[in-house]
């Protein structure tokens, strides 16, 4: 899998541990975009010492790598970055930045969003206030509490014959085709999901349905749990909202697919791999 081993080095934290210093990193954003520094015509996240001059807002400490601490916050879009700085879309930074900071920056924007989405109770509308010692919000007056939300969504490699079902999302770019998925919903295990998915997207009823693997997705706050199926009964008949269209490929027609960092890639390289 493309994400863990990545960030081995990585220690989540809500409290650092290690003592501040000029080399610590900051993932700062402005809405969705991640300011970075260009070295060399590569992206690296800046460290504090890079930052002197600008007005950071809402930090917030989050762990820590290889001896430095990692802290995530916000910029005004009216700051003046250095002219070695730019802004960028943070899903464009997928082969930019390296892996592991890629990954970490995905958690830093998880927990940007969940801060501003949180500033107020949704119970009662009070201010609501940090937890010490954990990463949640609390309500002062009514005692609400929430904490950073994840949405678990399936993914998975439906095989048929030695072919893979592969389906165009109506939100995707026309020559885009991947592996089905879809969030979970209330009361499902995700072998309920997967099957409930695949059947309402594309008709088909699957079985022998087996865990793959797993993977965060900061876009915007998914946890992907992948999984292989093989094909039960049914024809393709895809139900035109999500999917415009849907078929079955060998491993040598195999269309245009996601970005080689994803799941959805990974689970696809498993069935050109095998079959």
């Amino acid at each position: 899998m493309p994400n863990q081993e990545n960030i081995t080095n990585f220690m989540p934290a809500v409290v650092a541990i290690l003592p501040e210093s000029n080399e610590d990193i900051y993932f700062l954003f402005c809405k969705d975009e991640l300011l970075v520094k260009s070295v060399d015509n590569k992206a690296i996240i800046p460290a504090i010492k890079d930052l002197e001059n600008l007005e950071l807002n809402n930090t917030q400490y989050f762990g820590s790598i290889n001896g430095e601490n990692c802290f995530c916050g916000e910029l005004s879009k009216e700051c003046i970055i250095p002219s070695n700085m730019y802004f960028s879309k943070f899903k464009a930074l997928t082969h930019h930045l390296p892996s592991d900071m890629f990954w970490i920056g995905g958690r830093a924007i998880q927990i940007v969003n969940f801060n501003n989405d949180h500033k107020y109770c949704g119970r009662c509308g009070t201010f609501a206030e940090n937890v010490p010692g954990e990463r949640a919000k609390k309500c002062p007056k009514c005692g609400l509490v929430n904490y950073p939300r994840i949405s678990p969504a399936i993914i998975v490699a439906v095989v048929r014959e030695g072919k893979l079902l592969l389906a165009h999302n109506t939100q995707s770019a026309l020559d885009l085709y991947s592996v089905v998925a879809g969030f979970v919903e209330v009361g499902e295990t995700f072998e309920d999901c997967v099957a409930r998915e695949v059947r309402e997207e594309t008709g088909i009823n699957v079985k022998n349905i087996k865990y793959f693997g797993n993977q965060p997705w900061p876009f915007p706050n998914s946890l992907m749990i992948g999984f292989t199926a093989e094909y039960a009964s049914g024809e393709i008949q895809v139900d035109g909202k999500e999917i415009s269209q849907a078929n079955w490929y060998s491993p040598s027609e195999i269309p245009i697919t996601p970005d080689s960092i994803s799941i959805a890639k990974k689970l696809i390289n498993w069935f050109t791999d095998n079959f």
